[in-house]
């Protein structure tokens, strides 16, 4: 049962075709948001994010959005994207608060994947990465989008339990968006339709 305070919350959100939206994410609860292609899933984490711009407000435990300088926001409220950027050659010069070898291991990584030049990697073992030197950072909240877009079932399974972990460990919101239904069945709390611009509850099976 979600407290009286959200972790998450998102007020009167308008972005370009999306909104106005109302969405209020509790602490260790993960939402899910499908919707067809074009809908504006990656639109509205962005905008959340602050990457993108919006009108309405987010709010993170009561501080909103407007209030943080966008840095500290998005270090609090992190986007993971299917593929993310990379500014070095090597791996390990991205985690600049080393890595957790637990968390390697259950990503099915070695820790010799520090050393690995980004080149080398697939475009697997780059998005299970970009996930680990997300969650180094400790944000309070996640904008997940597609996290297993580009992985096989078992690197899939690796991942949704390393954030249910991190989900109760930290006590984070996760805004999860994913095309797979039985994905959403495994771990959302509750689900919601994105279409024209709006969200739909989708009532328990």
């Amino acid at each position: 049962m979600m407290g009286s305070l959200a972790r998450l919350r998102i007020d009167q959100f308008v972005t370009r075709h999306v909104g106005p939206i109302e969405l209020s994410i509790g602490a260790a609860e993960c939402v899910c948001i499908e919707g067809p292609s074009g809908s504006g899933k990656t639109l509205l984490l962005r905008a959340i994010a602050d990457l993108d711009p919006h009108r309405g407000e987010a709010y993170l435990d009561g501080a909103s959005c407007s209030s943080l300088p966008a840095p500290a926001w998005r270090h609090s409220v992190a986007l993971v994207v299917a593929e993310s950027q990379w500014w070095s050659e090597r791996i390990g010069d991205h985690f600049d608060r080393g890595v957790d070898e637990a968390w390697l291991e259950q990503l099915g990584l070695p820790d010799s994947a520090m050393n690995w030049e980004v080149a080398r990697c697939s475009t697997g073992e780059r998005q299970r990465l970009a996930l680990l030197r997300t969650l180094m950072q400790a944000p309070a909240a996640l904008l997940l989008d597609e996290p297993t877009g580009n992985l096989d079932q078992e690197s899939t399974r690796r991942v949704e339990s390393l954030l249910a972990g991190y989900q109760r460990q930290w006590q984070a919101a996760l805004l999860w968006v994913s095309h797979d239904a039985g994905q959403i069945e495994r771990v959302s709390q509750r689900s919601f339709i994105l279409n024209d611009g709006r969200l739909a509850e989708k009532l328990p099976r």
